[in-house]
């Protein structure tokens, strides 16, 4: 397993029949150890993916479908265990290598209008696809980096104000404390 993608399920796009294909794959106890390591979360319970890759033209692929988890986070609140869950959609175009900076450039021409931009396509490693790498990325963005209990409401420690710390306090303590007998004389006129 590698340590950087320890979730590789990976697809040669020469064997992608012209009618797509299907795929369904769940994370092992040790894939799901791995993720949970690069992740930062305390558990993963489980995760999986379903995704459907359909040829395009010019040698592109459509990779969409969903990833749905259930991990074991510590709420930044209370500290306690608590459990989320993730179900995230994946909706990719993966192009050949060459292709890349062309299509980047229609990404970048459409960012310039009023359209939707749509996302740079993902280039195609050696011919392959990997669709557990997909899944990963797609796992990662749904992790809630704050995990909060349901009802969980930060509240600061409230302090009294000690009336000897304030900015002038040092100042306060060099005046005398009584006032000079000339001090309370009116003046003449």
């Amino acid at each position: 397993m590698n340590k950087t993608n320890p979730w590789s399920v990976r697809v040669s796009v020469a064997q992608i029949p012209d009618t797509g294909l299907h795929r369904e794959f769940e994370a092992d106890a040790a894939v799901r150890a791995a993720l949970a390591e690069l992740a930062g979360v305390r558990e993963i319970l489980a995760v999986s993916a379903s995704l459907d890759v359909s040829p395009g033209g010019g040698g592109r692929f459509h990779v969409g479908g969903r990833v749905k988890a259930r991990i074991g986070q510590t709420c930044v609140i209370t500290l306690d265990p608590i459990e989320n869950d993730i179900d995230e959609l994946i909706d990719l175009i993966f192009a050949p290598r060459e292709q890349i900076p062309e299509l980047s450039d229609l990404v970048d021409d459409a960012a310039e209008g009023e359209v939707e931009i749509p996302d740079p396509p993902e280039p195609i490693e050696n011919g392959v696809i990997d669709l557990g790498r997909v899944a990963t990325d797609a796992f990662f963005l749904g992790i809630d980096p704050y995990p909060r209990r349901p009802g969980a409401v930060f509240e600061p420690a409230v302090v009294a104000a000690d009336a000897g710390d304030h900015p002038f306090a040092a100042l306060k303590a060099l005046k005398p404390d009584a006032r000079p007998p000339h001090a309370n004389k009116p003046k003449s006129r």
